[in-house]
């Protein structure tokens, strides 16, 4: 498992990757922020620090299903990477494991859907934005992977304008640097924020399918997608809730 967290008016950050016993590796990501010198940590000596901070941990079957096993079971067997079964494949021909895709990551074919990330964006009262990310990655990804989600401008970014937590394939996320390139297009090109995150969407992912959500320092909220959905909420302190799937 991996995650970061981005604190807008300072820049800073905490990431961690190659987790396999911390219970909620977004509350590590915080603690390497608070409370190390450094902004990344992975595989052993994220889990030392975790266990020197007190952090939750529990045994790895903890994070094992009777459906993921059989998934993977099917991923090896068909030699693919798998992202999330549960969305339906009928009428939507890039979703699901039972069907052939045209899309690649890095010039190799794979199964496509939104995978199962986990992205928060805050703004409070003073403008001040925040942006955290956390995933398990991909299903039969390669031994070492790290994917977007915890690398600072990639998956995850917030500074003195904006917070941008994304989902999708990694690898385009990864060349796009998508999160921070919303910011960069709302500072160099003085867009809005849902031109800024609807131009990144369009003009930044190449051949690959992501989403993203965001916050402003105005208090605005913006999502984009290029895939066929993206499951997302949106709260304020005023009650207003809202929840969506599709366009």
């Amino acid at each position: 498992m991996e995650a970061s967290i981005m604190d807008g008016p300072k820049r800073r950050c905490g990431a961690v990757s190659g987790l396999t016993t911390v219970k909620n590796p977004i509350s590590l990501a915080r603690l390497v922020m608070d409370k190390s010198p450094h902004s990344y940590l992975a595989f052993s000596g994220a889990e030392e620090f975790a266990r020197q901070q007190g952090v939750e941990v529990v045994d790895n079957e903890y994070f094992i299903t009777p459906d993921n096993v059989g998934m993977l079971k099917l991923a090896k067997e068909a030699n693919t990477i798998l992202f999330d079964y549960r969305i339906p494949t009928s009428g939507y021909e890039t979703c699901g494991s039972g069907v052939e895709s045209p899309l690649q990551m890095n010039g190799l074919p794979i199964s496509v859907y939104a995978p199962e990330t986990v992205g928060c964006v805050v703004v409070d009262r003073e403008g001040r934005c925040a942006a955290a990310t956390s995933t398990g990655g991909l299903m039969n990804k390669m031994t070492g992977r790290i994917g977007d989600s915890p690398l600072i401008g990639a998956g995850t970014y917030a500074c003195d304008v904006c917070g941008v937590s994304c989902t999708g394939e990694g690898e385009a996320i990864i060349r796009g640097t998508l999160a921070r390139e919303v910011a960069a297009v709302m500072e160099y090109k003085g867009l809005k924020l849902q031109e800024a995150v609807d131009f990144v969407i369009k003009h930044r992912l190449d051949e690959g399918m992501a989403g993203l959500i965001a916050v402003s320092n105005a208090g605005e909220v913006a999502y984009g997608f290029n895939c066929n959905g993206m499951f997302r909420g949106c709260a304020t302190e005023n009650g207003f809730m809202e929840v969506g799937i599709w366009e």
